[in-house]
């Protein structure tokens, strides 16, 4: 039976807010030993971007700080990059972290991410509290993430959170490389983990959103659908970044989409759709008049129907409108389902659906394979690294070139 983990073993430690504290702490960890153990707490629910609101970070012979950078985000920067910038990184899904550390110039020399060592390795459940569960036998409660970082100040119980999530992080990742070494994925995973931290390895600043990248828009087929859409999106965003609110706080989504689709064509119509905020007239009108804006927009000014640039269709139409690439996409994702199966790895970490379906389309519509050679250079343009490739490559070579 796992015992509660309530607490930090050397208490919860204070919030760093200064410049003065800033580099005081990172005096404190240039000091300890071995790889960093890094989170952060973000509010992208709540704020315009996904900024970090909290990191915390964990030495062995230094100990676990909390930093608060909003106040003074360059006067961290100058505090830990010198500390942190080249090291050896630990971090639970590093996908999701890299990209606010890089806003402060914050970039590791090498990178270990325990979330996907366990995928890996084969583990069920691979978020933080199953992980530490299943190999320490600890509980770790969880109940904050999902807070709004940006709220100052913290309450206590955040802060205790937000320890213990890199509390046993160091120790979690030394188990995590002997079993991948005794699995013989240890390779694998330094791969995935060079990988990813290169996708984040010249970030800056956040990526600039745009509309097209609205959830749900695959949905909207015509073009005065899309120029609805289009003319939401940058009022709300326009809105959002000024107020620093989480677009969807200002319009859903699902409202957007929706919106779009039907194209209410009054007031009282809009008024009708389910989520909007029909109770403020004031709203009402203002998206009212947007919708109005775009339909008498000049024609020339709509937007078309986005492709893929591979011009790889959308995989909702393969089994309708491409039946026999659809059939040979199907035969394949069963052979790399079984293979991942055969050695634990999900099938998605072999080789990512959206490849896959490129790769097909590629042998089917663009000129085929001639040889394996060419089909490996493919997979190598599609950043399928070499691991994966020596293990799907066989399944891949069969269905997909002459040979």
């Amino acid at each position: 039976m796992s015992v509660d983990l309530l607490h930090p073993r050397d208490g919860v430690p204070p919030l760093l807010s200064s410049p003065a504290e800033f580099e005081a702490a990172a005096d404190l960890l240039a000091a300890g030993e071995g790889p960093f153990a890094i989170d952060t707490e973000r509010a992208s629910g709540f704020r315009y971007d996904d900024r970090a609101f909290l990191i915390q970070i964990r030495r062995r012979q230094a100990g676990t700080f909390l930093f608060d950078p909003e106040s003074f985000r360059p006067e961290l920067s100058r505090a830990l990059s010198p500390v942190l910038g080249g090291g050896d990184w630990v971090i639970h899904a590093a996908s999701t972290d890299l990209p606010s550390l890089a806003w402060l110039d914050l970039h590791p020399g090498r990178l270990f991410d325990t979330e996907l060592a366990g995928r890996l390795a084969g583990f069920d459940h691979v978020n933080l509290a199953a992980m530490i569960e299943e190999i320490f036998d600890l509980h770790l409660s969880k109940g904050h993430g999902a807070e709004d970082w940006s709220t100052r100040p913290l309450p206590e119980s955040w802060l205790n959170y937000a320890a213990l999530d890199v509390e046993l992080l160091l120790e979690l990742a030394d188990v995590m490389a002997e079993m991948l070494e005794h699995q013989g994925k240890l390779d694998w995973a330094e791969q995935e983990f060079e990988h990813i931290q290169s996708r984040f390895s010249a970030v800056t600043e956040p990526e600039q959103p745009t509309w097209r990248n609205l959830k749900g828009i695959g949905a909207l087929k015509k073009p005065e659908q899309l120029v609805v859409a289009r003319e939401i999106w940058m009022e709300r965003d326009s809105i959002a970044s000024a107020r620093d609110l989480a677009p969807g706080r200002v319009l859903s989504n699902k409202v957007v989409v929706e919106v779009s689709r039907s194209l209410p064509r009054n007031e009282t119509e809009l008024s009708r759709i389910s989520g909007f905020p029909s109770r403020k007239s004031a709203a009402v009108k203002k998206w009212d008049r947007v919708i109005r804006r775009a339909l008498n927009s000049p024609r020339n000014t709509w937007p078309a129907r986005p492709h893929r640039r591979d011009g790889t269709p959308d995989r909702r139409y393969w089994s309708t409108f491409y039946p026999e690439e659809y059939e040979v996409l199907q035969e394949i994702r069963a052979l790399i389902d079984d293979l991942a199966a055969e050695i634990s790895v999900p099938a998605e970490n072999l080789i990512q659906p959206a490849t896959l379906r490129a790769l097909v389309w590629m042998s089917t519509q663009g000129g085929g394979f001639s040889n394996p050679e060419a089909l490996i250079q493919a997979m190598t343009d599609h950043q399928v690294r070499p691991w994966q490739r020596e293990q799907v490559t066989p399944i891949l070579i069969e269905h997909l070139t002459g040979d």
